[in-house]
């Protein structure tokens, strides 16, 4: 049972780590850090929650990001 909750997103909506990333790096440099459309192109919570929703491997990346920026947000 404690296992699941080593899980460093686990209670972690989509919305609250675009917008946590957002906010600590804003769009350009995520737009570099992470070289998507969504974030490089008319950026916005709303459109890259759209894009996230539907392409799995750009919405690992971005989740692997929140993972590492974890310690610095502390």
């Amino acid at each position: 049972m404690e296992s699941k909750y080593k899980d460093p997103l686990h209670g972690i909506t989509l919305q609250k780590i675009v917008e946590t990333l957002a906010d600590y790096y804003g769009f350009d440099t995520l737009g570099e850090l992470i070289p998507i459309k969504c974030f490089t192109s008319n950026p916005s919570v709303k459109s890259s929650l759209t894009f996230l929703r539907k392409t799995d491997w750009a919405r690992k990346k971005v989740e692997d990001l929140y993972v590492k920026t974890l310690p610095k947000l502390s």
